[in-house]
């Protein structure tokens, strides 16, 4: 029985698993970074709004690296744009036809540049980010979801873009 136990151990010990997130893939040289305002060439301003700040926010809550706004006193600077926004129906009404459910699917170009020689530290050319929201079937009730799920699509854009920068993925 604790020959048996032991090489249990010993097997979950060595079954090359990480705690993923501890990387640094930034140079150590990189201690500030400068989140431009994003490019839109969509009709859909309120993500490109928002995406810088929340982008920012997450720095702040999840790293060790400050945020600047001058990309002159930045050690590396952000830069993306909105280069595509769909919204589709996804689920209808049987009685009425109208849509009851929406699917948003934005499309992000990124760039983080070491801002002293240049070199390129990420780059996302064309991350696509999607977000399901519900539309009231009740036409007295109705409310425009459309902004609310563009704060969820903005936000789940800011965690992946950190979580990708510091994974290297």
């Amino acid at each position: 029985m604790k020959m048996l136990c032991a090489v249990a151990l010993a097997a979950l010990t060595s079954c090359g698993y990480h705690v993923e997130g501890h990387g640094d893939p930034l140079p150590k040289a990189v201690k500030t970074i400068a989140i431009m305002p994003f490019g839109n060439v969509t009709t859909r301003y309120q993500l490109a709004r928002l995406l810088p700040e929340d982008i920012a926010r997450e720095f702040l809550s999840r790293t060790r690296y400050a945020v600047v706004s001058d990309p002159a006193r930045a050690d590396a600077v952000l830069t993306g744009a909105i280069v595509n926004f769909s919204a589709y129906p996804t689920t209808f009404d049987v009685a009425t036809g109208r849509a009851t459910a929406v699917l948003a699917v934005a499309t992000v170009q990124l760039t983080l540049t070491n801002r002293a020689d240049g070199a390129l530290l990420f780059s996302r050319p064309g991350a696509e980010f999607r977000e399901r929201y519900e539309i009231s079937e009740d036409a007295q009730k109705y409310f425009d979801e459309s902004g609310p799920a563009m704060i969820r699509v903005s936000r789940d854009i800011a965690r992946s873009v950190v979580s990708a920068i510091l994974e290297n993925f």
